[in-house]
């Protein structure tokens, strides 16, 4: 693996790193973290992360999105309870 040495600035209130072009990244998002030896280490996200959350939930039907709604619509009233 071979090595840059680049430019660290302040963007706004943030530390920014410049990227060479070398290390582009097809991302739009990144996750960072620290390994164990103290190193920064950059994980593109990809475009398509928590998407299969929504494909799941796009999978429910009409019925099933009313039945939710009525059983909210049917809840019992608050109670009445001593203030801690």
């Amino acid at each position: 693996m071979s090595a840059l040495v680049s430019r660290v600035f302040m963007n706004g209130n943030s530390q920014a790193v410049r990227i060479p072009q070398e290390f582009r990244l097809d991302a739009s998002r990144v996750e960072i973290s620290r390994n164990e030896q103290g190193d920064l280490v950059i994980h593109p996200l990809s475009a398509d992360r928590g998407s299969a959350v929504m494909d799941v939930l796009s999978g429910f039907g009409d019925e099933f999105v009313a039945l939710l709604e009525e059983d909210r619509r049917d809840q019992p009233p608050l109670q009445d309870r001593e203030r801690l």
